[in-house]
């Protein structure tokens, strides 16, 4: 565990009942997502269950924060930040993290809505003690439709669910950042989200969700990660990520991210979800695209097959960029 994360975390006063103590947590930073910005904050605001309140988080960007300060700086619900932390989703996270008063905080994209009884599907799991973290179901919003070509157990590169994830109540190792949510008193006792990995403006990285969960499943044995489809959120998918083009790169950062979380969490931790994915839920789709060939299956194939190859290659790009690093003396 780095002991600077945690040392960084302070809790900001009493938690209030884990039932009405929603801290939700929208980090932006571009205007050209202002209307996605604006929907993600409705859907928050709109929720059958009213949540604590609403830490809109602006990453770096002057220009998103004085906008969304002349919006929303009236509305007692909503606090307006700016990223106090390294430019990223990882700091910008940490940033309203520290500003939350709820006993629960989650996280919501800036381009994803929330379902209706997002807040109260997610807080009822929070009457068991052992519930330190909930997660829900993320459904893709394609801009025409969905592309032939792309294998469902491939959604995780376009931020959404995927064939693989449980599809009933269950525990999981870590969650899809979208649409996540953990006790507050996690971050004080384990540390904030590790700008090592994670999404830096555009960049196609991430897994720092991953990171943290496997942190808190390391500090607390009996700690109980809960993945529910009933608590829903749709995310926007951006034409520019339906290409092919985006599916190699996004698959390519996503093996650098899992050989940093490798370094800092250990393989059997970073990689114990990944084994069954690729042997068992890879397996399956191949079959699956198989027999439908005149349906784009074969398409479908090729895609689960180049988007295994390209993942061990960044794995192992990663992997070897951080042994020379190492022996540098760098990390």
């Amino acid at each position: 565990m780095n002991p600077t994360l945690v040392q960084s975390f302070s809790m900001n006063g009493p938690d209030v009942e884990a039932a009405t103590s929603l801290s939700v947590v929208v980090c932006a930073y571009t205007t050209e997502r202002w209307s996605d910005l604006s929907a993600a904050v409705r859907s928050v605001l709109d929720q059958r269950q009213a949540v604590h309140e609403l830490l809109v988080v602006i990453d770096h960007c002057d220009e998103l924060f004085e906008r969304a300060s002349a919006q929303y700086g009236d509305n007692l619900s909503v606090r307006v930040l700016e990223n106090a932390e390294a430019r990223g989703l990882s700091g910008a996270r940490n940033t309203g993290v520290r500003a939350a008063t709820g006993a629960v905080v989650a996280f919501l994209d800036d381009d994803a809505v929330a379902a209706p009884d997002w807040a109260e599907s997610l807080l009822v799991h929070y009457d068991d003690p052992d519930v330190m973290g909930v997660g829900g179901y993320v459904a893709p919003r394609w801009p025409k439709s969905r592309p032939n070509w792309m294998p469902p157990e491939f959604d995780w590169v376009v931020g959404c669910s995927y064939v693989g994830q449980p599809l009933a109540v269950a525990p999981v190792r870590n969650f899809i950042g979208c649409n996540m949510s953990l006790r507050r008193t996690v971050f004080a006792d384990v540390g904030g989200f590790d700008d090592a990995v994670g999404r830096v403006a555009s960049k196609p990285a991430g897994c720092e969700e991953t990171e943290l969960c496997i942190r808190v499943r390391s500090r607390h044995r009996s700690a109980r990660l809960l993945h529910d489809p009933a608590v829903r959120v749709t995310h926007r998918v951006t034409e520019p990520r339906t290409t092919f083009r985006y599916f190699v790169r996004r698959c390519y950062h996503e093996g650098i991210s899992k050989a940093v979380v490798t370094e800092l969490a250990g393989s059997r931790d970073a990689l114990s979800s990944e084994r069954e994915y690729t042997t068992r839920v890879l397996p399956r789709a191949v079959v699956t695209g198989l027999r439908s060939p005149s349906d784009g299956g074969l398409a479908r194939v090729g895609a689960v097959l180049a988007g295994l190859v390209v993942t061990i290659a960044g794995y192992s790009r990663g992997r070897t960029a951080r042994r020379l690093c190492r022996g540098a003396g760098y990390v």
